[in-house]
């Protein structure tokens, strides 16, 4: 792993396959690092002769912190009488920045959650950067589409954990609500790297602020309709916290998109999920012009 600076901000990336081919970069979704990338789908997607990039957002993981922006009240950020810290087009600049650092001037883009967002924002208002966009598990932010499950909104809403056995705990239970049914994991597989995520940079002010990004950029269903890229759109028929509509909503917004709901995934993409979602960026890639 190394750091980059990128759009002023350093950022800690890692990059997987040849340089010299196609790039993929992959966008983590809220709070999340690049350690929760799966091995096995960089690993996967680089043997697709892809050149894969991930990397940790700003305010998380080993990327820079902004805790001299504080953390303004969400309601006064909704309502916009005090601007977010930083937006979403802020974080869309910054993969921009790890771009130009990495001497790529035009990458296909796959976002989850939070990141499906941000690459959103990429596809609309950076289009010259872009080869395609994977928009998974996201959202177009519409007013009126369905929201969380209960048992999610609460696993959401959680008090963040302040020790590390406290933060294995929670990750487990939390992949439970959050996870795929149709591609189960262990205890053992639930647990893994939780410890690792907690000690290299949880940021509970950070995960504060990305969700202010988000209330500044909430809807973005006008600047999806003037996205031009090749776009799919990927989502887990069983999602508990963006539900399947959020998908369909996304696609419909998006001009040619192709929408592909995916029975049995989640709001995360297990190992057992791997294969069949490498699949899925192999057949967007062979829709390509």
């Amino acid at each position: 792993m190394s750091k980059i600076m990128a759009n002023g901000t350093q950022l800690e990336y890692q990059t997987f396959g040849d340089a010299n081919n196609p790039a993929l970069v992959l966008i983590r979704g809220l709070g999340t690092q690049l350690v929760d990338w799966h091995p096995d789908l960089t690993e996967q997607l680089s043997q697709l002769g892809l050149y894969v990039v991930i990397f940790d957002n700003r305010d998380v993981g080993l990327s820079e912190k902004f805790g001299h922006a504080g953390v303004p009240a969400f309601k006064d950020v909704l309502a916009g009488t005090v601007p977010a810290p930083y937006t979403l087009s802020d974080m869309a600049l910054d993969v921009i920045g790890l771009m130009d650092g990495l001497g790529v001037k035009k990458a296909h883009i796959l976002g989850i959650s939070l990141g499906g967002m941000i690459a959103q924002v990429l596809a609309g208002e950076h289009p010259e950067r872009l080869l395609s966009l994977l928009s998974v598990m996201s959202s177009s932010g519409r007013p009126g589409l369905p929201g969380p499950t209960e048992a999610a909104m609460a696993a959401f809403n959680a008090k963040p954990p302040t020790t590390e056995d406290e933060a294995i705990q929670q990750t487990a239970e939390h992949k439970v609500v959050f996870g795929s049914p149709g591609y189960p994991e262990s205890l053992e597989e639930r647990l893994v790297d939780s410890g690792l995520s907690f000690r290299r940079g949880r940021n509970a002010d950070g995960v504060a602020r990305q969700r202010l990004a988000v209330a500044s950029q909430a809807d973005r269903s006008e600047l999806l309709k003037t996205i031009s890229v090749p776009t799919t759109v990927i989502h887990g028929e069983d999602d508990s916290l963006i539900p399947l509509a959020c998908g369909e909503d996304t696609a419909a917004l998006i001009p040619a998109a192709v929408f592909v709901p995916v029975p049995g995934m989640g709001h995360n993409i297990p190992r057992l999920l791997v294969p069949e979602f490498v699949a899925l960026v192999k057949a967007h890639l062979g829709r390509l012009p």
